[in-house]
């Protein structure tokens, strides 16, 4: 029999608790979902108002995974939905405003991923991004250093910087901005990936093309496009082990001398809320938004 739990008025049933997701630690479904539970207060603000794509694992990190943007087939009617313009037509999407629409969508198994814009705005991003990946060799601390370039030459432009670790392997920089046009951030974000790999070009590549990224770090900066998401802080990532994107310190980044430094895993988070704070929290300050040059 499926176990039903209430929260805060709504009926969700639960099921598979004892199931093991990431087997490098015996991390099970209900583990996840006490985690989502209790880091709900830092995560809920990063997802709200924004059309979330599920990346589902269902059977764990080995088994399949797949992406889903539309509404899940059994969707409660009290999940709160948008209506997301996309190239093939209209579809409608989850919107996660409040815990028990968190806990049901983590009940699916799932990582959460958000666009750069919120629905009542679309393709108008309230925050800029640059996905940082090494390409082996390389690895997070390459990420850190051109992570701290990548902060300074925004700090020339008058936009701050922060970062979270990807939870695979790179690293995430996140910069507030007041809502601008999808299109203007892209290009924006495009000029600095070319600018950082003039100027390390050892490092750099701002291309995606598999053949030039071993040894260096690819400056993502394709997510900005309107059509694009990126994994939400404090997500948990369908790993073997149940690391987290987590949003780190500059002190952190700069000190970042081995890959193991900046993995966090779901038992890190809440002694670090504790400790921190939400570090991403200027992300949903208005008043600390920049605006592009």
């Amino acid at each position: 029999m499926t176990p039903i739990t209430e929260v805060e008025g709504r009926r969700i049933p639960l099921s598979n608790l004892d199931k093991v997701l990431h087997p490098a630690t015996g991390f099970t479904k209900g583990e996840l979902l006490h985690y989502y539970a209790t880091t709900a207060g830092a995560l809920l603000p990063h997802l709200y108002d924004r059309p979330v794509s599920f990346l589902r694992y269902p059977d764990g990190p080995g088994g399949q995974r797949f992406f889903t943007k539309n509404v899940p087939p059994g969707t409660p009617a009290w999940v709160k939905t948008a209506e997301v313009t996309r190239s093939d037509g209209i579809s409608r999407q989850i919107l996660v405003q409040d815990l028990p629409t968190l806990m049901w969508a983590a009940n699916l198994v799932t990582e959460f991923h958000t666009p750069q814009w919120r629905a009542d705005a679309p393709a108008r991003a309230d925050r800029l991004v640059f996905d940082l990946d090494p390409g082996a060799p390389a690895d997070i601390v390459q990420c850190c250093a051109v992570g701290v370039w990548l902060r300074e030459r925004l700090a020339a432009d008058g936009l701050r910087a922060y970062a979270k670790t990807s939870g695979s392997k790179g690293l995430h920089l996140l910069v507030p901005l007041e809502p601008t046009p999808s299109e203007q951030v892209s290009a924006y974000a495009k000029g600095l990936a070319q600018e950082a790999e003039r100027e390390l070009p050892a490092l750099v590549v701002h291309r995606m093309a598999k053949a030039l990224r071993p040894g260096k770090v690819f400056v993502d900066h394709s997510q900005n496009a309107a059509a694009k998401t990126t994994a939400a802080p404090y997500t948990l990532r369908a790993r073997t082990e149940p690391t987290v994107s987590t949003p780190v310190t500059w002190d952190e980044v700069e000190s970042c001398g081995h890959a193991a430094d900046l993995v966090f895993l779901a038992d890190d988070i809440a002694p670090r809320l504790q400790r921190y704070g939400d570090l991403l929290g200027p992300l949903i300050n208005l008043n600390a938004a920049g605006r592009l040059p």
